[in-house]
């Protein structure tokens, strides 16, 4: 059995569940059409079934070793901006990220695999998760037995920032860990005329704001990575009002734990003396909503095999500072995290992810199921 050519026997099929997919886009924990879908394939293909929220655990095959393939089915709240036949039905809705393409990649892994079940090495477990996008899906997933008894998993995202059909890969840190803080400094409110009288919180979230930036440029050692961004910043409701409160709110990114204590530290740190300075106040609240994406290396090397001998243009994939819950599933078995390059000039496919014109080049889609049946077939 060769993936490569059983993938191009069904490469118009993956292509219409993907289109398919992106013109019913549902977000996290909502992927109720979604997943009737997939549902409905994997048990007309002899799949094992269990449901987890609006998520699918499918089995087939009776080898002693297990392999887990994963695709996330969740869009965004994005409106869609692209002229193109499959655009997005769901006004506010899109797939800008490209989990409908990683549904119908593992759609068709999972017809490719029946069709072949006789000739399968490993139990083979489908996760069609939802909720990647902020809802920590993979989580509901292993609380709902996703990885018993599996001895390696693999996922595959398709990648903006690779040529088309270029396969990316690398052992150790891949993705960034990911947290969040809210911030509310409390000031003392008062008319703009008499800002004497006032303790004004704007000009204290202001130094706040860029003192942040100096935590990675003078505190974290330049040969380690990490980021802080403010995304959200609201006070007062009238031009001439000093407001008593400022709220902020942002993001930390990190590849290992000492980056995300030291950013965590150093964020309390600057707040307490900023506000201190000027008699005001603060509340901040911190949390770390996922790991790094840490890829074991044995499996990374796996996967570079598999794809070589396809005959696959494979490259070490660039560190990013994007996260993706991916991670739960690698802190608890070995694994890898896969990038399926799709940027393709000569079609207009360059936007980033999350961005309203955000598309994917089709044509290679084949390659990503051929890849992930390589993986099933493999004995490990």
């Amino acid at each position: 059995m060769n993936p490569l050519e059983e993938a191009l026997k069904i490469k118009e099929q993956i292509i219409a569940w993907r289109r398919d997919f992106h013109m019913h886009p549902e977000l996290g924990y909502e992927e109720e059409r979604t997943s009737q879908i997939v549902e409905e394939h994997l048990k007309e293909w002899g799949y094992k079934i269990k449901r987890v929220g609006t998520g699918i655990i499918a089995e087939i095959g009776n080898g002693t070793k297990t392999i887990a393939l994963r695709a996330d089915m969740d869009a965004l709240p994005i409106q869609e901006e692209n002229d193109v036949p499959y655009k997005s039905r769901i006004p506010g809705k899109m797939h800008a990220c490209g989990h409908d393409a990683h549904t119908a990649m593992l759609l068709g892994t999972a017809k490719i695999i029946a069709q072949h079940v006789d000739e399968l090495p490993n139990k083979v477990r489908l996760v069609f998760q939802p909720a990647e996008e902020g809802g920590n899906g993979a989580l509901k997933m292993i609380e709902g037995g996703a990885l018993e008894n599996v001895n390696a998993i693999f996922g595959i995202h398709v990648w903006r920032n690779l040529p088309s059909g270029v396969i990316g890969i690398r052992d150790g840190p891949l993705m960034a860990g990911v947290g969040k803080f809210d911030v509310k400094i409390i000031g003392k409110g008062g008319h703009g005329a008499l800002p004497h009288e006032t303790i004004d919180p704007m000009p204290i979230a202001a130094q706040a704001i860029l003192a942040f930036q100096t935590i990675i440029s003078r505190n974290l050692n330049p040969l380690e990575s990490g980021v802080i961004s403010v995304g959200v910043i609201k006070g007062g409701n009238a031009f001439n009002i000093i407001s008593g409160e400022v709220e902020m709110s942002g993001t930390y990114r990190f590849f290992n734990t000492e980056t995300k204590d030291l950013i965590e530290k150093r964020i309390n740190e600057v707040l307490k003396g900023l506000t201190s300075a000027y008699g005001a106040s603060y509340e901040l609240k911190v949390e770390e909503i996922g790991p790094p994406t840490i890829n074991d290396p044995k499996m990374a090397e796996l996967v570079k095999t598999i794809a070589k001998r396809m005959g696959l243009n494979v490259v070490e994939a660039k560190k990013t500072m994007g996260a993706e819950d991916f991670a739960f599933y690698l802190q608890k078995v070995p694994g890898a995290f896969i990038f399926l390059g799709t940027k393709n000039e000569a079609k207009g496919i360059i936007h980033p992810h999350h961005h309203p014109k955000f598309d994917v080049d089709e044509e290679i889609l084949h390659l990503g199921t051929a890849l992930e049946v390589g993986l099933a077939f493999e004995t490990l």
